[in-house]
């Protein structure tokens, strides 16, 4: 199953598309560790919402996804990513710092 993250960085907001369960998942927060990313703050983005506003290059990404699993970048742009979604559509705040995750519910 797909998942779609919103990650906000020290470098900006991007988001991805990932085979792992959850922001929160070992594995993935080793791959983005080994990437740079050492801090962040994650929600998860309801997959139909992706689709509909990022379209066609959602399928595109999502197929390449399927093909290599693991993690897509679907948006580098951090202004872009951040204006197609409200904070209302997006899942509670998931922090990464120092080796721990804290999930926050609003």
């Amino acid at each position: 199953m797909v998942k779609v993250v919103m990650l906000q960085t020290g470098d900006g907001t991007m988001v991805i598309l990932t085979s792992h369960s959850s922001p929160t998942d070992e594995a993935l927060i080793a791959k983005l560790v080994s990437k740079g990313i050492e801090k962040f703050i994650a929600h998860e983005i309801p997959i139909e919402l992706a689709k509909e506003r990022y379209g066609h290059h959602f399928n595109a990404v999502a197929d390449d996804l399927r093909e290599t699993g693991d993690i897509r970048v679907l948006d580098y742009s951090g202004g872009r990513a951040f204006k197609l979604f409200k904070f209302r559509e997006l899942g509670p705040a998931i922090e990464y710092e120092d080796g721990e995750v804290i999930t926050r519910r609003s």
